[in-house]
């Protein structure tokens, strides 16, 4: 005992471990959360689409018709296809490029990045989300290297610890979506930046090779956001601003290399994004009200999005809209006293690289918000603007590092502990196993012919129950609008009632597809399915299934065949 405590300050109450092991033991432990939960939740809905376009797949999908399909038809769509021949994999990539152009409203590059990890580990959950981890991974070593440039070795580690716990990106870390990804892309290339103007400025004796490595991981990581997402955008003017604010005498030197990064993203433009655009659903981010109703309703998202972003992460799809709002206004709140503290204490270099790196791209989308009358900010839970965390984090380091130490420590063990704390509360309090019920319910009699009949020919519900369940039993499908089921239903019972021994009817809250436009009508057409389901077969079990989100709620209903059938 006495040689572990050894260098180590103990007083009556406390062990005195210096920050630096702390922040080095919360790095550590915010990887080992992302390592243990990278197979035990499911895919929740936007998941398995990506699953479906990286795979090659999408073109191959059609929706249920007004007949059983069999549901295991579905789950081979999620893996690759049938291969024997390099052409066969140029096929495939070809297929994949064809998916995301004519439907997907992001970048190929998130895609084909997943494509290749597809193809080396294949389709499992943690399989897939291993790549998501390897590269937030690589994100907090950049973020301690862009927070050391900035704020010194400590401050580095400050800077990283909070990006490597931030709840918000913990969870997006294990997300089969971009917005993990674009985060390395924004802390790296903001990292090359500082570094290329360091070494103009302060580091007279770096070496030309040292700043093409550089230049080359400034346009690589600017080409690599814009084709992950296209509000990346933001961002890149964010680094022409930090250009301006830190070395305006080298503009032109700095602007050629940003322009070789956006320019390499043309072949793209010219072929994707067109097509995109034909099929974008602009609409969806557009409503009809007032002048100052909108503008308090931007205001309203951009809190929002920031109470998400700092405090709330994961847990903001399970809290009321107004509670995010309320903690907007308190990580505001944060965020201003640490501009009025780095003020005070004359860090103004500091304090403008902050907030170029986390107000400005804020500031530029809500002004196209406006301008353009889109709620963009609001979308999402916070992850259209994902690319702003960074900054708003940086400024946080900055603050906690400029502190006396009777304050640092504590101050940041408690944010730390916070952000560990929401994380792993999130992983751990809330049930992702909605479509697990289901096969575990299939698997009690396997062996028998199963309809499982839902109300949503969605295919993010569709592709999730193929995914989860065996596909080795004998089951099939009926999807149909809400206020069609009940015909359909009825029509599939009187030509092979025989054939289904049992009957499992998946009743999704949310259809996605012909939503019922107000409850008594949702509540009318249940109706009609339930008295077409009790004519023939008895009620033997009902249970809730929820997970993290409205469209993860449904109610599942067993039925078997009554004795007199």
């Amino acid at each position: 005992m006495i040689t572990i405590l050894k260098g180590l300050k103990l007083n009556k109450f406390e062990l005195r471990v210096p920050l630096e092991i702390l922040l080095v033991f919360a790095i550590a432990l915010a990887v080992t959360i992302r390592v243990l939960n990278l197979g035990n939740h499911e895919f929740w809905y936007d998941e398995v689409l990506s699953l479906l376009l990286f795979g090659g797949q999408k073109a191959a999908y059609d929706p249920p018709g007004d007949v059983p399909v069999i549901l295991s038809s579905y789950t081979s769509l999620l893996k690759l296809p049938v291969e024997t021949s390099l052409g066969d994999i140029v096929e495939t990539l070809k297929q994949v490029l064809r998916g995301i152009a004519g439907g997907e409203p992001h970048p190929p590059l998130f895609f084909l990045s997943q494509h290749l990890w597809l193809r080396l580990f294949g389709n499992a959950v943690a399989q897939v989300r291993s790549l998501g981890v390897l590269l937030s991974c690589i994100a907090i070593f950049c973020a301690y290297g862009l927070g050391r440039d900035v704020l010194g070795h400590r401050g580095g580690l400050i800077f990283a610890a909070l990006l490597a716990t931030n709840s918000f990106y913990l969870f997006h870390s294990l997300n089969l979506r971009m917005y993990g990804s674009l985060v390395l892309w924004v802390v790296l290339s903001g990292w090359a930046l500082v570094r290329l103007i360091r070494q103009n400025t302060a580091e007279a004796n770096a070496t030309h090779q040292q700043q093409l490595i550089w230049s080359c991981l400034l346009i690589g990581s600017v080409t690599a956001g814009l084709l992950t997402f296209y509000f990346f955008a933001y961002w890149v003017m964010a680094l022409g601003a930090l250009v301006l604010y830190l070395d305006r005498q080298r503009w032109f030197q700095y602007g050629v290399v940003l322009g070789i990064g956006v320019s390499l993203t043309v072949p793209w433009a010219l072929w994707g994004v067109r097509q995109q655009a034909r099929n974008a659903d602009l609409d969806r981010f557009a409503e009809s009200i007032g002048f100052v109703e909108a503008l308090l309703r931007h205001f309203w998202d951009a809190l929002e999005a920031i109470g998400i972003q700092l405090l709330s992460g994961g847990f903001s799809t399970s809290i009321p809209q107004g509670s995010a709002v309320v903690l907007g206004i308190v990580a505001v709140g944060m965020l201003l006293t640490c501009c009025i503290g780095l003020w005070r204490q004359g860090e103004y270099q500091t304090l403008g690289i902050a907030l170029i790196m986390g107000a400005l791209p804020l500031a530029l989308a809500l002004g196209v918000d406006v301008v353009t009358g889109k709620f963009t900010l609001g979308w999402g839970y916070g992850r259209s603007i994902i690319f702003v965390l960074p900054g708003c984090l940086l400024l946080l380091a900055a603050w906690l590092e400029r502190l006396t130490n009777t304050w640092q420590k504590p101050l940041t063990a408690l944010l730390i502990a916070v952000y560990i704390g929401v994380s792993v509360g999130d992983f751990n309090l809330r049930d992702r196993q909605m479509f697990h019920a289901v096969d575990q319910l299939i698997q009690q009699n396997v062996e028998t012919p199963t309809l499982v009949v839902m109300n949503s020919k969605a295919w993010g519900h569709v592709l999730r129950l193929a995914y989860y369940v065996n596909p080795d039993a004998p089951v099939s499908l009926l999807a149909e609008k809400p206020e069609q089921l009940a015909a359909t239903l009825e029509k599939t019972l009187a030509d092979s009632a025989s054939t289904y021994e049992r009957i499992l009817w998946l009743n999704p809250d949310r259809p996605v597809w012909n939503e019922p436009e107000t409850e008594a009508e949702k509540q009318r057409f249940d109706q009609a399915v339930l008295e077409v389901l009790q004519a023939r077969y008895e009620l033997m079990n009902t249970e809730s299934l929820t997970g993290t989100m409205d469209l993860d709620r449904f109610t599942l209903s067993l039925y078997t065949q009554s004795p007199a059938t």
